[in-house]
């Protein structure tokens, strides 16, 4: 262990994430923002998780590859996980070898080395962040190892008072909950993606809970009924990929209204979640925090969402929210906000004081501020050699 004295100074940090870093997801981007905010406090980060591809490596991060990924199907949605003994006894050892003051994993039980190093002996204390929410056949299937095993973690935290629910009822035990974070300063003065009418976009997988297909539906319901804008005809713009991107694309192909972008990096997805006008979030259930709402808010974008739990709380009155699964209610709501009849309000100052005051709520989920406070969490469970 490093010393330290009191226990205040610059902290060597290993950060596990369970899922490829090579598939854009709500944990990889938490993973990710958090190293680089540590970084910038003054802490050594290193992130362990799967890589596929090389070439997808982020940069500016210290990372240790943990194996290639296998796509698994948990919680209604398909995880890229690594479930190789071998890299997982690998990536032990090479975790013990660089001497963390403190192991912070992201879904402690996904297959892979976060399973690993809670069966594992002779290790730095471990911080756990908790991100599922609803029923997890992991936890069904390894009950009641996993009650056994959560006794070794230090601290536990969770994203949202669902996920925290959740692991409650699995594990049994008391979590800290905390927030999914947002690099809120990425969105600063970053060009828009060039457009030529106003523009709709949704990120995300594409499985049946992100809700695709609905809104692809309330698209097709919206066609012709646009009025003639002057700054020319709306757009959806559908980032990511998933099991169902060949069925939807058959029923909705590419076309002037329609553009797939399929994965997009972090680079373009900041300049296209600045250059739209609306972001569309139709997600089924499952969220248990609405991290992308947050995004699209950051952006200066009208959030368009499901009204579920998750986004529900992270909204605040700041989103414009419809009923789950319903094409009718959400192309209602799309026409609305674009054609300026539905809130957000509209007339001189009002709209730019709502999306105003929609960034200033997204703020309060900085990074910087989940950084802090996972700072503090790590300070308050490192053992320090004495000087």
């Amino acid at each position: 262990m490093s010393a330290g004295g009191d226990g205040a100074g610059p902290l060597r940090v290993a950060l596990v994430c369970p899922y490829s870093l090579s598939r854009p997801g709500g944990v990889q981007g938490q993973v990710l923002g958090l190293a680089r905010s540590l970084t910038a406090r003054g802490h050594g980060v290193t992130v362990f998780a799967p890589v596929d591809d090389p070439v997808t490596v982020p940069v500016g991060v210290e990372l240790v590859a943990t194996g290639h990924s296998t796509s698994l199907r948990a919680n209604g949605s398909v995880a890229p996980v690594s479930i190789s003994p071998a890299a997982a006894r690998r990536a032990v050892t090479e975790l013990r070898a660089r001497a963390p003051d403190v192991v912070h994993v992201h879904e402690p039980f996904a297959p892979g080395l976060p399973y690993a190093l809670l069966v594992g002996r002779v290790l730095p204390p471990i911080v756990a962040t908790f991100h599922r929410s609803g029923d997890s056949v992991l936890y069904s299937l390894l009950r009641p190892a996993t009650r056994r095993l959560a006794d070794r973690l230090a601290v536990r935290v969770a994203v949202s008072e669902a996920a925290a629910s959740t692991a409650r009822r699995a594990l049994g035990g008391r979590y800290e909950v905390l927030f999914n974070g947002i690099e809120v300063d990425r969105y600063d003065g970053v060009p828009p993606w060039p457009k030529t009418g106003p523009a709709v976009l949704f990120l995300g997988r594409h499985e049946e809970r992100k809700g695709l297909l609905v809104l692809l539906e309330a698209w097709r319901l919206l066609a012709g009924q646009w009025p003639s804008p002057p700054a020319g005809d709306p757009v959806l713009w559908v980032a990511g990929d998933g099991p169902e991107t060949a069925r939807l694309r058959q029923r909705f192909p590419q076309s002037a209204s329609v553009r797939w972008l399929g994965v997009v990096d972090e680079d373009e997805k900041v300049r296209r979640l600045v250059g739209s006008d609306v972001l569309a979030a139709p997600a089924l259930g499952g969220e248990s925090f609405g991290l992308v709402l947050l995004e699209g808010m950051a952006a200066h974008a009208v959030v368009v969402a499901s009204d579920i739990h998750g986004y529900r709380d992270a909204a605040g009155g700041r989103a414009v929210l419809v009923a789950p699964g319903d094409p009718v209610a959400l192309a209602a709501a799309l026409r609305g906000v674009l054609a300026g009849d539905l809130a957000p309000p509209t007339g001189t100052g009002r709209r730019h004081d709502w999306l105003d005051a929609a960034a200033e709520r997204a703020a309060r989920w900085s990074m910087a501020s989940l950084a802090g406070r996972y700072e503090e969490l790590y300070q308050g469970v490192v053992v320090r050699d004495l000087p």
